[in-house]
């Protein structure tokens, strides 16, 4: 339960299997998001993806779901991208002879549970199924073996929390938080820092891995700019976490050292972040970027389904990780406190209208 447990990159995994808890049944965040995008992908591809080009080397289009946890969010996505290519295939070429075979590739980190992925694999799938296990902060594939790269509500996340937040000597030290939520300078910097990195990283590990002219369409949570973090949808989120553990801490079930050596490996960017980090990256053109809503369900307008659906989201996404830091005694009394905080503050709950980023980008 030392200060290294949350740097540990295998605990990010959702949770696995199909019970109450598990990412599989509480995912519906993500879920509205591949809908919400789903006309846009269809809009990218059609007007953006030159199947020519990609087919001139290979009748195989190969597909990524880069951080695809365990579904049933990657195989709706997955087929929305392939529709949309036959689409597109049949009005750019309207040879119904040749059409191209697809494979996908699921990736996520090795402690992902693959297994509960391919046991729900839709039997009438289009596509020759594989899994890639690692981390995308780094190479996954041959070199321009890819054509089409998608990620939803995964590029927020790090590769580690900085570890400047743990240092007492330092003025990014974050005593008392477990983000960058209301925290000084330093600390949003620390954060900014380590993401621009690990973008850095991802973009150039992608760039290796495409085909000239094959297609990235990405998804995730993004900042505003002028609305204070602890404003958003995700920063209320975390803020309502953070603000259970503290008093916990108070009531002394967990110490308080142990709050100040927990750091969420979670940053939220703004588009013009975003934009200039792929811009000095160079190997892409921007053919969109835009912050978009993540299109909520009617059914979830009701703040107390949503706040309870929200806490169950955030368990099925974080146990691992708060497991291993603070133990598994305390985790059904967090998230019942949790879940309080959200009945006391309702107006965290409904996401403010635009706070994700949707980005096409293609390979030059």
């Amino acid at each position: 339960m030392g200060a290294s447990a949350t740097t540990t990159p295998e605990l990010y995994a959702m949770n696995g299997g199909d019970g109450r808890f598990s990412y599989a049944k509480n995912s519906f965040l993500q879920g509205h998001s591949v809908n919400a995008s789903k006309e846009k992908i269809g809009e990218a591809i059609a007007e953006k993806l030159d199947l020519k080009i990609l087919l001139s080397t290979s009748k195989t289009i190969r597909i990524v779901d880069v951080g695809c946890s365990v579904g049933p969010n990657t195989f709706l996505a997955i087929q929305n991208i392939i529709e949309s290519i036959e689409r597109k295939y049949q009005a750019q070429y309207l040879n119904i002879n040749q059409k191209p075979e697809f494979q996908v590739f699921f990736n996520d980190l090795t402690s992902n549970d693959f297994n509960t992925l391919f046991s729900s694999l839709p039997p009438n799938r289009q596509y020759f199924a594989a899994g890639v296990p690692g981390s995308f902060h780094g190479r996954l594939f041959p070199e321009g073996s890819i054509h089409f790269f998608y990620s939803c509500i995964a590029l927020h996340i790090l590769s580690k929390a900085p570890e400047e937040l743990l240092d007492k000597n330092s003025p990014s030290w974050n005593k008392g938080r477990i983000h960058y939520i209301n925290a000084p300078d330093e600390v949003v910097n620390a954060y900014a820092t380590q993401y621009a990195k690990g973008i850095e990283i991802f973009l150039d590990a992608r760039a290796k891995e495409m085909v000239s002219g094959g297609m990235a369409v990405m998804s995730f949570p993004a900042n505003p700019t002028g609305i204070p973090y602890s404003q958003t949808f995700t920063g209320a989120m975390f803020e309502l976490l953070e603000s259970s553990l503290l008093d916990m801490a108070k009531e002394g079930k967990i110490s308080e050292a142990q709050v100040d050596s927990f750091n969420l490996p979670m940053y939220v960017p703004s588009l013009e972040e975003m934009m200039e980090l792929v811009q000095k990256n160079g190997s892409f053109d921007i053919e969109k970027m835009e912050l978009t809503s993540p299109g909520v369900h009617a059914s979830m307008t009701n703040t107390s389904s949503m706040g309870k659906a929200i806490v169950m989201h955030v368990r099925a996404g974080m146990e691992r990780m708060l497991i291993q830091h603070f133990g598994s005694e305390i985790i059904d009394e967090l998230f019942n406190r949790y879940a309080k905080k959200f009945e006391e503050f309702p107006h965290h709950v409904l996401p403010s209208k635009k706070v994700q980023l949707f980005v096409v980008l293609i390979r030059k």
